[in-house]
């Protein structure tokens, strides 16, 4: 691994640290103050792209804050094309599992890489379909009472748990984890600020 210039990752989230913990990225974390709200009008797809630009973009204003590469990501759930954020109490949990259940539906991830040096930032949207099997009502409760859907955008995490309810998965899993690692990585190393293999001599 080779890291040319530090890297910030403008999340909280911690699927996301251990999604660039695993490929061995260094980076540090400075989480966003950037509210995700929605606005009139906006696609799913303006939705995500736009956090995602600004999540990097705040951090990286922050005149205290050293790193040059800030990379800013937001992850939402479509179903219908309505978009299922994190359940307010497990009521509210236990509707969106059963609006899923036996169902496809579609997780959003917007990313953005924001390089301070030239002031550019580069963004886009992963999609992926997910399918649930059918569930029980004792498999929504019993999921419900581990408390991992509680701070889950559709009320499941599919690399914990809730894994026992995805039926089939077309796309990107990283993605549905909550940042398309795949993509992300792909960028950095385009724009020069990791190299994650060194050409053998």
């Amino acid at each position: 691994m080779k890291s040319t210039h530090d890297i910030v990752l403008a999340s909280a989230s911690p699927r996301r640290r251990e999604l660039l913990e695993r490929v061995g990225i260094p980076f540090r974390v400075v989480p966003s103050d950037i509210p995700e709200d929605e606005r009139p009008g906006e696609s799913p797809e303006e939705h995500v792209l736009r956090l995602s630009r600004d999540k990097a973009g705040e951090v990286a204003g922050r005149a205290d804050i050293p790193g040059r590469w800030f990379i800013g990501s937001d992850t939402i759930v479509l179903r219908d094309g309505g978009i299922l954020g994190k359940p307010a109490d497990e009521a509210e949990a236990a509707a969106m599992l059963r609006s899923l259940s036996g169902r496809e539906h579609r997780v959003l991830s917007g990313y953005a890489v924001h390089d301070r040096e030239t002031g550019t930032t580069h963004a886009d949207v992963v999609a992926t379909r997910v399918r649930f099997k059918p569930l029980t009502a004792a498999e929504i409760a019993g999921y419900i009472a581990t408390g991992e859907p509680m701070d889950k955008a559709g009320a499941y995490a599919i690399q914990g748990i809730g894994v026992f309810m995805v039926e089939a998965i077309e796309g990107s899993y990283t993605n549905v984890v909550g940042l398309p690692l795949c993509e992300v990585v792909a960028t950095l190393e385009r724009l020069g600020a990791v190299r994650l293999f060194e050409n053998p001599t």
